[in-house]
């Protein structure tokens, strides 16, 4: 039976694997195009290549279902059509023992996932947002279209580009009143974070008045504020690419912050909740080969999966919004395609017995 097990468990993770990379490369190759576009200043040919190559393993995390719902339908589209499942079924085997068995390989690939998702795509992410954002923005502009918003109490904050090891280019801060007039608008080249507080350089204030607007410059300005060159790193990438442990503290802080969190706690939920995604879909799969695509061809599998995979994505897409503007729970904007996914597995695999 072991024989069995890794015959079978070889031929659907040898199709996972081969339709992720068949994804990864796609999306990869359509992203290089769309970056070329915007080669401008230092951000070169070269560095459009390894802005791709460091956002790969987000790709490898994003598309993981969905390569594991196509790659069940056709690795075990191929032992439907060569008889070798009705061989399996006649010698004893049970459906539910051969979903068990195609179910181990995915655990581990869900397993794998799961850490890409949390430790190797959030750096890399970081990595090539900054960098990207350091190659674009100019030296002659304080503000790029370029970079993330921030905002501490009454004090917005705009930086180009943030690099992990606590430097952040092209600082922008707005300081209002409770009244929301402004106050102060201080711009400044870089600030580097040393010792618990921030020191910036090549600084600009102007202060604004209801009599007078005066102007300052500093060649260095010491910086003191609870946000932390962690904290940062965490707005220059999408919710989405973010570990669960930074979602979370990320979410705590907006609270405090008394912004919106809804965003980042739909992330936290998504991510928490992938592998019984990954799960679900491929239990639709395997479904879907013993209901019925059991005799459809090769061509009409992947079309199916395609379509299941992205009738999931547009769900998913549409409760999660749908959780922001009617106010319930992102945790089940998360759950239901999942659910719904389980069940009609469920009710196929019920039927095929």
């Amino acid at each position: 039976m072991r024989g069995l097990d890794r015959y079978i468990g070889r031929t659907v993770l040898t199709s996972v694997l081969l339709v992720l990379a068949i994804l990864v490369g796609l999306d990869a190759l359509t992203s290089f195009i769309d970056e070329v576009d915007d080669i401008v200043g230092d951000y070169t040919f070269p560095r459009v290549a390894l802005y791709i190559f460091l956002t790969v393993p987000s790709r490898v995390y994003e598309y993981m279902p969905f390569a594991a719902l196509i790659g069940c339908l056709i690795g075990l589209g191929q032992l439907a059509a060569s008889s070798e499942l009705v061989v399996m079924r006649s010698a004893g085997v049970s459906v539910s023992r051969l979903v068990w068995i195609t179910m181990k390989p995915i655990l581990l690939l869900a397993a794998f996932g799961f850490l890409i998702g949390e430790y190797l795509a959030p750096r890399t992410a970081q990595i090539a947002q900054s960098q990207r954002a350091i190659a674009q923005s100019s030296e002659e502009v304080f503000v790029s279209r370029f970079g993330v918003w921030n905002r501490e109490g009454n004090t917005y904050l705009h930086f180009n580009a943030v690099q992990p090891n606590g430097v952040v280019f092209g600082v922008t801060m707005l300081q209002f009143d409770d009244k929301q007039r402004l106050q102060s608008a201080l711009r400044a080249r870089r600030a580097t974070y040393q010792g618990g507080h921030w020191i910036m350089e090549r600084v600009v204030k102007t202060n604004f008045s209801s009599w007078e607007t005066t102007r300052t410059r500093y060649t260095t300005l010491r910086w003191d504020t609870g946000i932390s060159p962690e904290l940062l790193t965490l707005v220059v990438v999408e919710p989405e690419e973010l570990p669960i442990t930074d979602l979370y503290r990320y979410s705590r802080y907006l609270h405090q912050q008394g912004l919106n969190a809804d965003d980042y706690n739909l992330a936290l939920w998504k991510k928490l909740l992938q592998p019984l995604t990954i799960c679900g879909l491929v239990l639709v799969a395997i479904s879907f080969v013993f209901g019925p695509l059991r005799d459809g061809t090769m061509g009409f599998r992947i079309f199916s999966g395609v379509i299941v995979g992205v009738c999931f994505r547009i769900s998913q897409d549409m409760l999660g919004p749908a959780s922001l503007v009617f106010g319930f729970a992102p945790l089940y904007a998360a759950m239901l395609p999942i659910a719904i996914c389980v069940l009609v597995g469920l009710l196929l695999l019920t039927r095929a017995r």
